[in-house]
């Protein structure tokens, strides 16, 4: 008896250590399982409830824990949950109308949105073209018909549209996809960003080297100006790394007040000195024009969306009604475009001059730091001209910008050739940008060509 008793003794103590040990390892790993759990949430909620469609799981990128993710759905409270087999780490992502989809712990209140129109839109309502068979044949190298089926699902372009002249002269959209879906452009949000600055500084709102941005900022963050979080120079504390306990899956998925996150981290450089990709920037930037402006979440549909005519265009918020501008804008590919033609127009609009005269040139400008993670990038923009004279892309004019984002998402202007192409896709595991490359060299010349336009 003294055996089975001493047996079962330590037995339950294996037992005991055994889920102290599994519960030690959920909540050390349930940062990362956080992250799972919200993408998963947020991704549900934005593709049904924005864009309409029914397939959200086919936006999950490729990881070890898609098998084990529950969502659940409940429309009645708007309401969409991710979990891990259905019970742990769970997150909530609320859908509001206008605003879109927030992960938070109970559901927001943004207010009323403000509506938007499509007037003044020229690319919204107008009649789908008929593109030259030499545009046409562009057109389906980028959606890769002559590649073997699974090679063009890897390279999972979705849409492309190119506008020349300020006038649509081709698209074309996947299966599943057309004009009136909205498509997530991840960090082109960024690149509208920079828009939507320059919309407030031409308004006389705010100006590039405004700074004491933060009032709980006393040290040398105070020197920190809204400039630097544009260029990404502000020298804040940053990993944009997508692994357990970076900032930028702490701030996407952990923090429902993601600027007053930003904010709290140390200075690692002096502000102006050193440039690194921030994410984590732009929607702190985005915290200080809606907190400036009063307007909270509605701050993009009343500036740059309702200016544009981009009804379709949602920009979604975190909880506490910061924008977050690093990443969740969600358009038409239509719509897209018509951010990258107010760029080329150098931010006139319908005869209104929208922004400062001087704000595309200067959010192009390359300023010289002591070290850079991202060459090239200006404001909210990447170009093709690098600093030291040479070409990122040769096969294209040097003149070429574009806006960028994860997955394969593109704007490029060409001015040379007063052309916007947007390509839009799904592309986690291809190398993806040649192709965005090498669609707007056909375009070109495909343009270039007798049949041209």
């Amino acid at each position: 008896m003294r055996i089975l008793r001493r047996t079962l003794v330590v037995l339950l103590v294996i037992v005991l250590v055994l889920v102290a040990g599994a519960v030690a390892v959920y909540w050390w790993q349930r940062p990362m399982l956080r992250t799972g759990t919200g993408y998963a949430a947020h991704n549900a909620c934005a593709v049904t409830e924005v864009a309409g469609r029914d397939d959200p799981a086919s936006d999950l990128p490729p990881n070890p824990l898609v098998p084990y993710l529950s969502v659940d759905v409940d429309r009645d409270e708007a309401v969409t949950t991710g979990s891990l087999l259905g019970l742990l780490a769970a997150q909530k992502a609320w859908f509001a109308p206008g605003f879109g989809c927030t992960l938070a712990g109970d559901a927001p209140d943004f207010g009323e949105a403000t509506a938007v129109t499509s007037d003044g839109n020229p690319f919204a309502d107008a009649s789908a073209p008929s593109p030259s068979p030499e545009l046409d044949a562009a057109l389906a190298a980028a959606f890769g018909d002559d590649l073997p089926a699974a090679d063009a699902e890897a390279l999972g372009t979705r849409a492309v549209v190119v506008a020349k002249g300020g006038e649509l002269v081709a698209e074309r959209y996947a299966d599943g996809f057309d004009a009136e879906t909205p498509q997530l452009g991840w960090s082109m949000s960024k690149s509208a960003t920079d828009l939507m600055t320059g919309m407030l500084v031409q308004q006389g709102e705010v100006a590039l080297d405004d700074d004491g941005l933060r009032p709980e900022w006393t040290d040398g963050r105070a020197d920190i100006t809204i400039e630097q979080l544009l260029r990404m120079t502000s020298g804040l504390e940053w990993d944009e790394t997508y692994d357990l306990g970076t900032p930028i899956t702490q701030m996407l998925y952990n923090e429902e007040d993601m600027g007053g996150y930003v904010a709290s981290l140390p200075l690692e450089h002096e502000p102006g000195t050193f440039q690194e990709y921030s994410s984590g920037s732009t929607t702190l930037l985005c915290s200080v024009l809606a907190e400036r402006t009063g307007l909270g979440a509605d701050l993009p549909r009343q500036t740059l969306l309702g200016a544009l005519g981009l009804e379709s265009a949602t920009f979604e918020p975190d909880a506490a009604g910061t924008p977050v501008c690093s990443s969740y804008l969600w358009a038409t590919p239509r719509d897209w475009a018509a951010i990258g033609q107010f760029a080329l127009q150098n931010g006139e609009w319908n005869g209104e001059q929208l922004l400062p005269t001087d704000w595309m040139a200067r959010s192009l400008e390359v300023t010289p730091v002591d070290e850079t993670d991202d060459p090239g990038y200006g404001m909210g923009w990447r170009v093709n001209t690098l600093a030291d004279g040479s070409l990122r892309w040769p096969g294209l004019p040097a003149d070429t910008y574009y806006a960028s984002g994860h997955d394969g998402q593109k704007v490029i202007v060409v001015p040379s050739e007063d052309l916007v192409v947007v390509r839009m896709g799904f592309t986690p595991a291809a190398d993806d940008e040649p192709s965005e490359v090498q669609l707007v060299e056909d375009v070109v010349a495909a343009l270039a060509s007798p049949g041209g336009e």
